[in-house]
């Protein structure tokens, strides 16, 4: 397939009418996506991207097919990671939710830009020295490392992406509103103009845009060194990102081992992108500046290693103990939650009903190991109010109906890591009683 100017400019135009699509049609009048528009549009947009690949093999361009979807699911596992990020920047500004889908737009477009920009500096970079792939191989594996190591940081620490300089920096000099006002960006207080917190809020997805940029270029630059496969993997990995947030929201926390992952395909494509600069080797302290024999590994091999790891990595997260207690803490919450929800004249069956599927949940938590408990809970002690506020109520709905409500007793007055987590690491007596 011949890539022209022609080519260029048509995909350019697609992209930015998908990106026009989404704002008029999706963004500019403020509402939730519900989970079944959520769903609708990811596999739209997942379905675009995938057909997309289908013309380079139309075309019979084998090779630019493997290229472009390897590198667009790299690209993508990558975005999944990046709004994990982009859900601590919101939590810690508050941002209603009505108005996040407007914040996601503008990191997208933000991040549209700015990778486009960085895949031309790419690549002009790799065609006047083409040695350039040792330091994009080095740098991948560094940031495999730094992957690892944040692993490792707590949620705070994680939390500091929404606190970074320019945030504080943007804090000090601009005159900045302590509450938003919709989703302006400006606003007016006793008279005085004023900007909201959705500007810091842009500024810190602008700025992790930035960052996220300097790991996704590299590392699809490995699979690949076309540039119009490079720009359009992450133009089509970028677009439904918006909509795969509200999807899987709720679910992304629940990949714990996600991060070891990416940090794995990181590592990996590092290494690809270190043999790649061995056998084209120009520096004159390696062999002698002349090509130095050793393998190489081919895009469609990479291809089956990166799926490979993902699916290890998901299937890992969700069967293995700790996933399967944050599957419990969350259910439970959610389940608790609805009960408090309930109307007052809430027939007797849907209160039976919604109180069983919470007991479920409750009970399910309550068996998990405590040590994974006390890890999740540590920085959500909020799970442990809110099942123990639903329980009190239910117990409250069942001595005023006279009906028999021993689960929510029993849980009302238990000490356990799930619903008391200040306890000082006592186990649960009325937990292991139940067992």
């Amino acid at each position: 397939m011949e890539i022209t100017g022609l080519t260029w400019a048509v995909t350019i135009a697609v992209i930015v009418g998908l990106v026009l699509f989404d704002y008029f049609f999706h963004v500019r009048k403020a509402h939730t996506p519900t989970l079944k528009e959520a769903a609708i549009w990811s596999s739209i947009y997942v379905g675009l991207a995938l057909a997309f690949g289908l013309v380079f093999f139309a075309f019979g361009d084998t090779d630019h097919a493997i290229e472009y979807y390897a590198g667009f699911i790299t690209e993508k596992a990558l975005s999944v990671d990046n709004l994990f990020v982009f859900m601590i920047i919101m939590t810690s500004f508050a941002v209603p939710r009505l108005f996040q889908q407007k914040v996601l737009l503008f990191g997208i477009t933000f991040a549209l830009i700015s990778r486009t920009i960085f895949i031309l500096l790419g690549a002009a970079i790799l065609e006047w020295w083409s040695d350039a792939f040792y330091i994009f191989g080095i740098f991948l594996l560094l940031l495999a490392g730094q992957q690892l190591k944040s692993e490792f940081s707590s949620a705070e620490e994680a939390g500091s992406e929404a606190d970074n300089a320019l945030v504080r920096f943007a804090r000090k000099v601009l005159p900045v509103a302590e509450h938003y006002d919709g989703d302006k960006i400006v606003t007016r207080v006793d008279g005085k103009r004023l900007f909201t917190p959705m500007l810091l809020v842009m500024v810190a997805i602008g700025v992790t845009d930035l960052i996220f940029a300097l790991d996704s270029i590299p590392a699809i630059f490995g699979l690949t060194q076309e540039p119009y496969i490079v720009f359009t993997a992450n133009a089509f990995a970028l677009l439904g990102l918006r909509q795969l947030y509200f999807l899987i929201d709720g679910l992304l926390d629940r990949l714990v081992y996600l991060g070891y992952g990416l940090a794995a395909i990181l590592g990996f494509i590092g290494v690809k992108l270190m043999l790649h600069a061995l056998h084209q080797n120009n520096l004159p302290f390696i062999n002698d500046g002349e090509d130095v024999p050793v393998i190489e590994i081919s895009t469609g091999f990479s291809l089956l290693v990166i799926i490979g790891i993902l699916v290890i990595t998901i299937a890992f997260s969700l069967l293995s103990p700790k996933g399967k207690a944050l599957r419990a803490l969350q259910n439970a919450e959610k389940f608790a939650h609805r009960y408090t929800l309930l109307p007052e004249d809430a027939t007797t069956e849907q209160r039976q009903e919604a109180a069983e599927k919470m007991d479920f949940w409750t009970h399910r938590a309550q068996e998990t190991e405590h040590r994974y408990l006390e890890e999740l809970i540590e920085h959500k002690d909020q799970w442990s109010a809110i099942i123990r506020v639903a329980h009190e109520t239910r117990l409250e709905d069942a001595n005023r109906r006279g009906i028999p409500a021993l689960m929510s007793q029993r849980i009302v007055t238990t000490d356990g890591p799930v619903l008391a987590p200040d306890t000082n690491g006592k186990d649960n007596e009325d937990s292991e009683s139940r067992d």
